[in-house]
C-alpha cells in the first residue's frame, strides 16, 4: 500500500517536503520522475541511472511497451522490474497522450480509442478496461488512469465533453482494477487525472470528481501542452488548493527547472518530462547559470568543465570544447554526456528544493534561482 507522509510546507508558499513510501522503497519528495519511455532512460545505463543521477522513480508508457517489446514478453520476465533491472519505483503512464498525439490515425469513441500503431501501422484499441489489465502485466508501482488529453487550444464544449467522459472512463478504471490483483507479489497504487484544458469551472468539477475517487495520489493532466506558462500556473494553483493535502500531486509533463519550480511553489509534489533528456540530445544543456547551446561557435576553444558545479561526474570529467566536438561530429558519446548532465542536474534541482523547504528559507532560494536559470549563455 502507498504511504504518504508530509514532512513540511513552506511559510511563505504552497511548496511541500513529502515521503512516500511503496513497496519498492522510499520517494522523497518534490521528486522529478525521468522518463525511460520504452523501458530505458534514453542513453543511460540503470548502473549510470542508480549510481550517478540517483531518482527514486523513473516513468514507462504503456502505449509504446504493448507495441514492444509487447506485453507477453514482460509477463515471462515477471514484471517490468527485473525486465529492465531496475529495483527502484516505477510509474507507468497509460498510453492517453501519446493516443492523443496519434491525432492523424485515431477514432476516440465511448468505448475507447481506435488507434495505428507509429512503427508499423496494424489496428490496435485501447479501452479503459484494457489499459489496466496492460498496466497489471507490466508490474508498475504506480498506474495511471486512462484519460482523454485534450489539445490547446480547445473550445469550451469540447473540453466539458472530453473531461466528462475521462470521468467515465475513470469509473471504468476503478471497477476493473477492483477486479484483478496485483501479478507479482507488491502493490499497485491507482493515480486518476484531472482534465478540463484551461477553463476554471471544468478544472474545478473535475478535481471535485478526482478528489471523491480516494485514490492514493492525484494527477494533474492536460497542461503543458502549449498553453502559456501563466494558465498552466494559474490552473495549477487552483487544482492544488482543492485537492486533499495527504495525497501526492502529480503534474504531468512538466517541465522546464523554472516550470518546476515555480509549480512546487504552488503545491506539486511530482514531476517528469522529457526535456532534459530529448533536449541533452540536441545539444542543449540546463545549468543553475541558465541553458547552454553546446553546438554553437562560441564553446570551440572553452576548455573549462561542462558544469562547475559538478553534480554528476561528467561536468568536470569534459570539457565544453570537447562535448561540443562531440555533438558536431554527431558522436554518440555526446548525447550520453549531456543526458546524464541535464538529469542529474534536474535531480539536483529538486533535491536543493527539498532541502530549501524543510529549511524554510525555500522561497527566496527560488526567486533567485528562476532569475539566474532564465538566461541563455
Amino acid at each position: 500500500m502507498l504511504k504518504f507522509k508530509l514532512n513540511s510546507v513552506d511559510q511563505k508558499t504552497k511548496a511541500r517536503a513529502g515521503v512516500i513510501k511503496t513497496d519498492h522503497g522510499l520517494i522523497e519528495t518534490p521528486i522529478f520522475m525521468p522518463v525511460g519511455t520504452a523501458g530505458t532512460v534514453k542513453a543511460v545505463h540503470q548502473r549510470e541511472l542508480r549510481n550517478d543521477i540517483n531518482p527514486d522513480i523513473i516513468l514507462a508508457n504503456t502505449y509504446h511497451l504493448y507495441l514492444r517489446p509487447q506485453i507477453e514478453v514482460i509477463k515471462k520476465a515477471g514484471g517490468i522490474h527485473k525486465f529492465i533491472n531496475w529495483e527502484r519505483n516505477i510509474l507507468t503512464d497509460s498510453g492517453g497522450y501519446q493516443v492523443y498525439s496519434l491525432s492523424s490515425s485515431r477514432k476516440i469513441t465511448e468505448d475507447g480509442v481506435s488507434f495505428r500503431s507509429h512503427i508499423d501501422g496494424s489496428s490496435h484499441f485501447f479501452s479503459p478496461e484494457k489499459v489496466m489489465e496492460i498496466q497489471r502485466d507490466i508490474g508498475a508501482d504506480i498506474i495511471m488512469a486512462f484519460d482523454e488529453c485534450t489539445p490547446y487550444p480547445c473550445d469550451y464544449q469540447y473540453a466539458k465533453s472530453s473531461m466528462q467522459m475521462t470521468h467515465r472512463w475513470l469509473d471504468r478504471c476503478v471497477k476493473q482494477l477492483n477486479k484483478t490483483k496485483c501479478k507479482y507479489g507488491y502493490y499497485q497504487s491507482f493515480f486518476p487525472i484531472i482534465q478540463g484544458s484551461i477553463y476554471k469551472d471544468l478544472r474545478v468539477q473535475s478535481t471535485e470528481y478526482i478528489a471523491n475517487i480516494n485514490a492514493d495520489g492525484n494527477a494533474i493532466g492536460g497542461l503543458s501542452v502549449g498553453e502559456p506558462p501563466e494558465e498552466m500556473y494559474a490552473m495549477t494553483d487552483l487544482v492544488c488548493e482543492l485537492l486533499p493535502a495527504d495525497k501526492p500531486r502529480y503534474l504531468m509533463g512538466v517541465g522546464t527547472p523554472i516550470n518546476i519550480l515555480e509549480n512546487i511553489s504552488l503545491g506539486v509534489d511530482m514531476f517528469d518530462c522529457v526535456m532534459p533528456t530529448r533536449n541533452a540530445r540536441n545539444g542543449m544543456l540546463f545549468t543553475a547559470n541558465g541553458t547552454i547551446n553546446i553546438k554553437n561557435k562560441k564553446w570551440i576553444q572553452d576548455f573549462s568543465p561542462i558544469d562547475e558545479m559538478g553534480i554528476t561526474w561528467v561536468d568536470k570529467e569534459y570539457s565544453k570544447a570537447y562535448l561540443r566536438h562531440l555533438f558536431v561530429s554527431n558522436e554518440l558519446l555526446g548525447k550520453q554526456i549531456a543526458t546524464i548532465h541535464n538529469l542529474g542536474f534536474y535531480m539536483w534541482l529538486v533535491r536543493e528544493a527539498r532541502k530549501r523547504i524543510l529549511a524554510g528559507d525555500f522561497n527566496k532560494w527560488k526567486s533567485q534561482m528562476v532569475s539566474s536559470m532564465d538566461k541563455r549563455l
